[in-house]
């Protein structure tokens, strides 16, 4: 257990509001009831420099009614004790607080692959001696492996659609897909006008799709279109998010705010008590445990009777 003295150097670190953020925010000060929320103002990318952060009193009222759930907001300080932790939500957020350096520990939460292969090339990311730990909102791929197996089983050939940028994405695909005997249909899409020529190539070779969490996942118009080729074909779609299995996903391994604020909680435990110097590198964790969600209405179309959601989200914690 934390400390009192550390629970109470909690801050967490907000850039915008959206939903997902706000959401983890709250479960996070649920467990942590001390913490601050810093707010970065809109438009602001990047702290103000450590020097010129004297200490201030507390916002006016006024601000902080305009905070969510009653939070006050505190201007930055000056000095951070050694005990303090940082949490960072989101992207904008993760590189504003990369980017005002320090030495107090640091977790980097709600972030996407992606977001996370943009700020690994800073400096500030692999600074000796200080803990830094990154939470990502996805669960990983071998947990998608997991739950495509649990849904159909003796389904091996696992299409999908690649970008320019999903490069770390399928390397992670592969290493998960190497212990099994998962055969990987890949097809390119340069830009959006290849898409469809993509999943037409793939389509045929395919037993299901899996939408990888880039620039198609993140599209809902590039997502539509895989879903309704896959309609068109009969072949199945594993989605990335609980979204794609409400558009016509026919599963998803998802992981919500309230259990990725579980997981920040002890991740950042340890990194605020860690002894000595940190690595290299970041601690980087996948969104564990994940919760499996199912399209009824899909299954059906596609002649599938599937188990339960809690079923096989018990499966996902026993694959782990």
């Amino acid at each position: 257990m934390l400390g009192a003295a550390r629970a109470e150097g909690w801050t967490l670190l907000l850039a915008d509001d959206a939903p997902g953020h706000a959401e983890f925010a709250r479960a996070l000060r649920l467990a942590q009831p001390t913490a601050e929320v810093l707010r970065l103002p809109a438009g602001v990318a990047a702290f103000p420099p450590v020097a010129a952060a004297p200490e201030a009193a507390d916002t006016a009222a006024g601000d902080e009614r305009a905070a969510n759930a009653g939070v006050r907001t505190r201007s930055l300080r000056a000095a951070v004790p050694p005990e303090r932790l940082t949490v960072a939500v989101g992207a904008t957020a993760a590189r504003a607080a990369l980017e005002r350096g320090g030495s107090e520990p640091l977790l980097l939460a709600m972030l996407s692959r992606l977001d996370y292969e943009g700020l690994r090339p800073l400096p500030a990311l692999r600074l000796p001696g200080r803990r830094i730990g990154v939470l990502l909102r996805e669960p990983s791929f071998a947990d998608q492996l997991v739950l495509a197996s649990a849904v159909l089983p003796g389904r091996r050939r696992l299409g999908l659609v690649a970008t320019a940028e999903s490069e770390p994405l399928l390397r992670e695909l592969q290493q998960a897909a190497a212990g099994g005997d998962w055969s990987l249909q890949l097809a390119q899409a340069p830009d959006a006008l290849s898409l469809a020529g993509a999943l037409r190539a793939v389509l045929p070779r395919s037993d299901l799709l899996l939408v990888l969490p880039d620039t198609i996942g993140s599209s809902q118009a590039a997502t539509l279109a895989v879903l309704h080729a896959g309609a068109s074909a009969g072949v199945p779609v594993i989605g990335s998010n609980e979204g794609l299995v409400r558009s016509g996903a026919l599963a998803a391994a998802v992981a919500t705010p309230a259990l990725l604020a579980r997981q920040a909680q002890a991740l950042g435990r340890r990194l605020a008590a860690g002894p000595g110097p940190g690595a290299a590198g970041p601690v980087v964790e996948s969104a564990a445990p994940a919760e499996a969600r199912v399209n009824p209405t899909v299954a059906r179309s596609l002649g599938l009777v599937l188990p339960s959601e809690q079923a096989l989200s018990e499966r996902l914690a026993g694959g782990r």
